[in-house]
């Protein structure tokens, strides 16, 4: 077999026990620096630290490769993790990787990092003909795609290529949504709850009306909303002045998004609007402050772009099935895509993440090496 099981698996164990949480991925950073230039890679690290608050930037890895008359291909993947994942102890058995249980095991996204690696050293070992890559590692992912968001795009000069965040390793994520966030805080009046409950403005209740005129889940095939944070009150009598209220929209239509996003914008509005015509004051209570901000912009591959077909030749190389995958989520790949670098999610295996009982399978690692493997090999024949 082309692919080297024991040193895919020991590279994977080493990489999950490096601590690397959000805004502390410093030595994981530095533990990739020193694989990838003894691969023979120009690495870089961008200003993208300080301006989201990580004590490193993302890790820009460049190989000239073999095949210079083709475009260079990028290659992605996150180095942080979530919470808990500080202490990682690695079991494995029955051909399956999982944490101790005290924690995550950090397969995402360190497994695509593995994987990554091993491609590279394989394509090296065995002189395989490979064009440019750009790895391009991001810090902050898992709060926000910060690190993508940051980053220094004109160290990049690749046009398209491959994110290795998902979990099917016979599938391809071509479409995902965008993303609105919306926040807001309802200004009311305190007051003694039992005392004098009239002087005062309930800004939970005024929210809670609000609430509970807003759709939540799935608004239709393209389009989901939720309200996932209620922060406010002091003590049970006490009237509550300030409530924050926090939610989301996502839709693969930006014109379904900015539709319901309005949609919950308006139930605020119109509550705030509401009690002030019933109950008017002099000192402008209640008040609502909104927040709306786009996370990520729409992911939409063509599905006759190169990556599509050089992820589906590969397969069909590997006697496997390739199916191009909508996704509900958003990745590095939205960000890069909204920069005019055309990005497709391949999956790694990796299961049950951001819980303790994250797990993944060496074979899936396997196949995704394989996988990537061809799919380089194909790009360097392409000539673009």
């Amino acid at each position: 077999m082309i692919v080297n099981h024991e040193r895919l698996g020991d590279l994977f164990k080493t990489l999950v026990q490096v601590d690397s949480v959000s805004k502390k991925e410093g030595p994981i950073s530095k533990t990739l620096q020193e694989i990838f230039e003894s691969l023979g890679a120009e690495v870089l690290i961008d200003g993208a630290g300080p301006r989201v608050g990580s004590d490193t930037g993302n890790l820009i890895a460049r190989f000239r490769g073999t095949a210079a008359d083709v475009g260079p291909l990028l290659l992605n993947a996150h180095m942080d993790t979530v919470q808990p994942g500080e202490g990682v102890k690695v079991l494995f058995s029955d051909g399956t990787f999982t944490s101790d249980g005290t924690t995550i095991l950090g397969a995402d996204d360190k497994s695509a990092l593995a994987v990554i690696i091993e491609t590279i050293k394989i394509l090296q070992d065995k002189r395989l003909p490979y064009g440019p890559l750009e790895v391009v590692v991001t810090v902050c992912e898992e709060v926000g795609l910060l690190g993508a968001k940051n980053l220094d795009y004109s160290l990049i000069k690749a046009r398209y290529g491959y994110s290795l965040d998902a979990t099917d390793v016979e599938g391809i994520v071509t479409r995902a949504p965008a993303a609105n966030h919306i926040q807001f805080k309802v200004h009311g009046r305190d007051a003694h709850a039992g005392a004098a409950p009239e002087k005062g403005i309930n800004a939970i209740h005024l929210a809670s009306r609000a609430i509970s005129e807003i759709r939540v889940g799935c608004i239709d095939e393209e389009t989901t909303a939720n309200i996932g944070l209620i922060e406010g009150g002091k003590a049970t009598n006490i009237v509550p002045c300030l409530v924050m209220v926090a939610g989301e929209v996502r839709s693969h239509s930006p014109e379904k998004l900015d539709q319901e996003t309005q949609k919950i914008v308006q139930s605020f509005e119109r509550q705030i609007s509401n009690y002030k015509k019933a109950f008017p004051s002099d000192d402008g209570l209640p008040r609502l402050e909104t927040t709306v901000r786009q996370d990520f912009s729409v992911l939409k591959v063509p599905e006759d772009h190169l990556i599509v077909t050089l992820a589906k030749e590969a397969a069909s190389s590997l006697g496997r099935k390739m199916k191009t995958k909508t996704s509900g989520g958003g990745s590095d790949a939205n960000i890069f895509f909204s920069h005019g670098i055309i990005t497709g999610v391949l999956g790694t295996g990796m299961k049950d993440m951001h819980t303790v009982r994250e797990s993944i399978r060496l074979d899936d690692m396997v196949k995704s090496v394989e996988l990537l493997l061809e799919i380089i090999q194909l790009h360097a024949k392409s000539a673009v």
